[in-house]
């Protein structure tokens, strides 16, 4: 393992709640991730697909009887089985980290309904939002880069998406064109481009990369994102905004700007990993977020064994 930078370190020791809680972080940093998948119910109940991989002598336990799609793989597979199985290449579960799960369960998307997802590449997110709304309804799933684009259409196509629309478009540029044609959601996903530090266990080269002013830069370039998207939210609609980090410049801070300065509502969201509520000051006082943004989930690796990750809902007032 890389070793941490010395203001990385600072700054986790001051987000975590002891020298204790920090060293659990670390210890988590260099344990293998659990093996998760999840049932692609547009195609299989997660009944049958516990069944058909259990044939195979798979090992499988569902640790939430509320979503039972989600899995995971306890038994020692050969490496690449998880990716190579029959199951796998017909769209009966999609391949993602647990946490990676929690943005859409905190969104909630309904058949019928019309949602954005503005960063969806490579489309776990935007097939377990399909599965959500049963097919039913309109997804507009973008990104900017073609090779990305490539990969989401082809998930979306093994998965069995059929109520998505590909978009590929710089963010804000998207939202300003369909900003222009009148068009309004009442969903919207900013899965945002971010720093990846809760990323260290499956790329332990993020610590080696690591920088305060990527993060900066990032927390500017993610205001412009939400608010764009946030913009387009119809009256009552709600946006979850999310990344796999955990520096509050890109996450505490965006949803603030959002709360402080537009008509946006921070709401609760409940899931079913443990979360800590977000923080309303920064370094040592240097930035101080409303008190609503609390409501927001910090998931750290060594609370649920896991990846690290940020989740915030906010709604639009009417």
């Amino acid at each position: 393992m890389y070793s941490p930078k010395p203001l990385f370190e600072e700054r986790m020791k001051a987000l975590l709640e002891s020298p204790e809680d920090y060293e659990k972080f670390l210890e988590y940093a260099k344990l293998p991730l659990p093996r998760t998948i999840r049932c692609n119910t547009l195609k299989i109940s997660a009944q049958e697909l516990k069944q058909r991989l259990e044939e195979k002598g798979w090992k499988i336990r569902q640790p939430f009887p509320e979503y039972p799609e989600i899995m995971i793989v306890e038994s020692v597979l050969q490496p690449g089985e998880l990716g190579k199985s029959i199951e796998h290449v017909m769209g009966y579960y999609y391949i993602q980290e647990m946490s990676s799960m929690m943005p859409v369960i905190a969104l909630q998307p309904k058949p019928g309904e019309i949602v954005l997802d503005l960063c969806a590449a490579p489309g776990s997110k935007t097939t377990q939002m399909s599965a959500f709304m049963q097919n039913a309804g309109t997804i507009i799933a973008n990104d900017n880069r073609i090779d990305r684009i490539q990969i989401l259409a082809s998930n979306l196509e093994r998965c069995g998406c059929m109520n998505v629309i590909v978009t590929r478009n710089d963010g804000v540029q998207l939202c300003e064109r369909l900003a222009g044609a009148g068009m309004k959601f009442d969903k919207i996903l900013v899965d945002a481009p971010c720093s990846a530090e809760g990323n260290v266990r499956s790329n332990q080269k993020t610590l080696l990369m690591w920088n305060i002013r990527m993060i900066e830069k990032l927390g500017r370039m993610q205001k412009k994102l939400a608010l764009s998207a946030f913009q387009l939210l119809k009256e009552g609609g709600e946006m979850v905004y999310s990344t796999c980090t955990h520096a509050p410049e890109e996450n505490e801070a965006v949803v603030d700007f959002l709360v402080k300065n537009f008509n946006a509502q921070s709401e609760k969201i409940s899931l079913p990993l443990k979360c800590r509520q977000g923080i309303t000051e920064w370094g040592n006082g240097k930035l101080e977020f409303s008190q609503e943004i609390k409501s927001a989930c910090r998931i750290y690796p060594q609370d649920s064994n896991t990846e690290g990750f940020f989740v915030a809902k906010v709604k639009k007032g009417v």
